[in-house]
């Protein structure tokens, strides 16, 4: 019996580590956020495509508090308040979350 529960254990990890994302979803290549604490009302994401970038940001219930999109790499978040935010950045078909905190 313990036989049959090692092989239905390792058979589940093998198929865990075999799956690979389909299509080219992920992570955006070279993405860097910065400065992360925010404190002058603006910041940087550069990417390794600089294409243009589409931008979430969400406030910690969840709910959308900033929607733009930027061709650059500087986004102005003057008009949020302090606290600390959810950054989705969705650039061809690619997207990164971050964390974003602002002074």
């Amino acid at each position: 019996m313990k036989q049959l529960y090692l092989v239905i254990t390792l058979l589940f990890i093998s198929i865990s580590y075999g799956q690979e994302p389909k299509g080219n979803s992920g992570d955006i290549d070279g993405f860097k956020l910065y400065p992360n604490p925010v404190t002058n009302g603006r910041v940087y994401i550069n990417t390794t495509l600089k294409a243009p970038k589409q931008i979430l940001i969400f406030d910690i219930f969840g709910t959308q508090v900033l929607k733009t999109t930027i061709i650059g790499t500087e986004l102005n978040v003057s008009e949020l308040d302090a606290g600390v935010y959810m950054l989705r950045v969705n650039e061809k078909d690619k997207v990164a979350t971050r964390k974003l905190i602002i002074k």
